[in-house]
């Protein structure tokens, strides 16, 4: 039976203006209707600088934790970002605690000497950093660091998934996948982060199902941004009010992955420039399918994209707003993600 989670960056104004803590969260998700959560490792504004919305990996608090998931028969999986042998070390100690069985990380990628990911808010914009090129031996070299945990992963029975986080094509992670050559390390499918890498999320599902441990569900628009380099950014929406084909993604993730979970992240507010050059993931342009052009969520001079995933320096009453239509927005979210599976087929 495919269970339904949802990812703490679905409501990452409420944990980052601390109206609620990881506990908060988990009894908002089950009250929702959700079957398990995927738990952020990773610092951003308020947040723990090493564990992020977790929190703290203090052994009370993570079995405080784990008791509460317990509590609702949760499923539980964790998120991070890097894929050095101590990084990963620490967070499978954490999954061992919490019951965690999914590790969900990203290949950082080098650009003029600055590792993308690794400094600053997860939401900031930094258009320097954004130049479409970087050097491709930092695949086979992410291939050869992954395999150094491995023996921690067989023991622990945790698997990683290997996130298309943007930068990465389908084709680029699969290669990493093979080159592996390991049950303890696959991907995880992101419906919409092919778009920054010029990729159409279908494309990018039918190469990855086969591969595919963990899922984000999410969908996407595309809008003006006059502050952006390429003028237009991938900016998140609640499932079902974006562009991407939602039901073909999913359909192809049922008939060719073996997932048991899908988890949703549904990224409202938030912008993403486009990472790659156009036309690396396949796509030349902005314009037509999912990469339709559409209005901003705000008039560019009340609030600009890059200002959507931390409204809270803009003014306290859009914080305000956009609190209450992210929760909204994970509702709606919860909503289309069953349509959608009664759709393709009735007996989920």
């Amino acid at each position: 039976m495919l269970k339904i989670g949802l990812d703490t960056e679905s409501l990452h104004l409420w944990l980052q203006n601390k109206k609620m803590d990881i506990f908060g969260y988990i009894e908002t998700a089950h009250r929702l209707g959700f079957e398990g959560v995927m738990i952020n490792l990773i610092k951003d504004y308020n947040l723990d600088p090493e564990w992020g919305t977790l929190g703290s990996n203090d052994p009370e608090h993570l079995r405080k934790v784990k008791a509460l998931l317990d509590q609702y028969n949760m499923y539980v999986e964790l998120a991070t970002k890097g894929i050095g042998y101590e990084h990963l070390k620490k967070i499978i100690a954490v999954a061992d605690a919490l019951g965690a069985d999914v590790i969900r990380t990203y290949i950082p990628i080098t650009l003029n000497n600055d590792m993308i990911g690794n400094s600053g808010g997860e939401g900031l914009y930094d258009p320097s950093k954004v130049r479409g090129d970087f050097d491709p031996l930092v695949f086979d070299e992410a291939a050869m660091e992954l395999t150094k945990i491995i023996p921690l992963l067989k023991r622990s029975r945790i698997k990683i998934g290997l996130e298309n986080h943007e930068y990465e094509t389908s084709e680029e992670l699969v290669r990493v996948i093979r080159k592996i050559n390991s049950p303890w390390i696959g991907l995880h499918y992101d419906f919409g982060n092919s778009m920054m890498a010029w990729e159409e999320p279908v494309q990018a599902a039918e190469n990855m199902a086969p591969y595919t441990v963990s899922t984000h569900f999410k969908d996407h628009i595309i809008i003006p941004c006059p502050e952006d380099r390429f003028q237009y950014v991938v900016c998140g929406v609640p499932a079902g009010e974006g562009n991407i084909d939602l039901k073909q993604c999913l359909k192809i993730l049922l008939d060719k992955s073996t997932v048991t979970r899908l988890t949703v992240e549904m990224c409202y507010p938030y912008c993403a420039q486009f990472k790659r050059t156009p036309g690396t993931g396949g796509v030349k342009a902005v314009g037509e399918g999912c990469f339709k052009i559409e209005q901003p969520l705000y008039d560019y001079n009340l609030m600009k994209p890059s200002q959507y995933y931390y409204p809270q320096e803009v003014s306290k009453e859009l914080l305000e707003e956009l609190l209450k239509k992210q929760m909204d927005g994970v509702s709606k979210s919860l909503t289309c993600v069953k349509r959608l599976m009664e759709e393709i087929n009735p007996a989920f």
